[in-house]
Parts: C-alpha cells; structure tokens; sequence
C-alpha cells in the first residue's frame, strides 16, 4: 500500500510540472494557446489517474504557484481558477472511481467534470470581483466558461480520454480506484 501513495505522490508531482509547463508550450500559439485551457489538462490527468484528493490538490495549487512563479495568470484570475481547478481534479477522481469501469463512463465523468468546474469557477468568480468592487456578468461567465473555451474543451474531450483508456487498457491506472 505503502508504494501505492509514493507513485501517486510522485505522479502528483509530475501532473502539476506539467500544469506549469504546458502553458508556456501552448502560449507559442497566439491565436488560441490560451484558449487550450493548458492547465486543465493535468489537472484532469491527476484526478483520473491518482485519485480525488490528488487531483483536488494539484489544481488547488496549479494556478497560484505558476501566478507566484511566472506572473501568468494574474493573481486575480488563479485565484478563481484554483477553485476552479480542484473541483476539476476532484471531481473527476470522485466520479471515476464511483461510476461504473465501462469506457463510455470516462467521458461522462469528464463531461460532468468540467462543468461543475466552470460552475465553481463562475461562484468563486463572483465573489472575487464583488470583493475587489467589480461585477461579474452573465457575459462574463458565458466567454471565460464556454465561447472563449471550445477549443480547450474539445481538446479535453478528445485527448483525456484516450489517455485514460490507454492507461487503464495497460493497467497503470488501476490502482487509482482506490483513492
């Protein structure tokens, strides 16, 4: 049991790398890098793959560290994306392991995933803007959660899943049930 919380704590460690690396990758894209939503990505991984409680915390501290560390994204925005991020991580750890194993249930853990994640990102976006004297729209929510983000949610759908079917098909995911 003991190996099982040392590979997960280390794929932790390698899923939030990857959260504060991809985006330098992605931001060589102008027109759409941002749009990639490249920090949701292992967030979701390590929800799937390590469990619940580690998917909840690498998106808790995806986004702050890579504001502390690189300036991007503006505190103000991590701060709703760290909400945002842990539901992700947790979300999609908890539904995996309770949904049944069948391929199609990846997806919908997925689907549900990212939207009670941009739920809590337009909550904990709603409070931080009321706090620092701002208003938070409807519009608002409708560009930051859906217009602005297709093309990062179509790559979330196409490329998450495959990657945990490839992981579960050669047994690497397995133990992540057991959160």
């Amino acid at each position: 049991m003991k190996n099982y919380a040392v590979r997960k704590l280390t794929l932790s460690g390698l899923f939030l790398a990857l959260g504060l690396l991809l985006p330098f990758l992605t931001g060589q894209i102008p027109t759409i890098g941002r749009m990639l939503l490249p920090m949701h990505i292992p967030v979701l991984l390590a929800g799937f793959v390590c469990g619940w409680p580690y998917g909840l915390i690498v998106g808790l501290i995806c986004p702050v560290l890579r504001s502390v560390l690189f300036g991007m994204p503006p505190m103000m925005s991590a701060l709703a994306m760290t909400f945002e991020l842990a539901a992700y991580g947790f979300a999609a750890g908890f539904l995996y392991r309770i949904l049944p194993k069948k391929n199609i249930f990846v997806y919908v853990a997925l689907l549900a995933s990212m939207l009670f994640g941009r739920i809590v990102w337009a909550g904990a976006s709603l409070v931080i803007y009321r706090l620092s004297g701002s208003a938070f729209t409807w519009e608002m929510f409708a560009a930051g959660a859906f217009v602005n983000a297709i093309p990062g949610i179509i790559l979330q759908i196409v490329l998450i899943p495959a990657i945990v079917m490839a992981l579960k098909k050669s047994g690497h995911i397995e133990e992540a049930k057991a959160a």
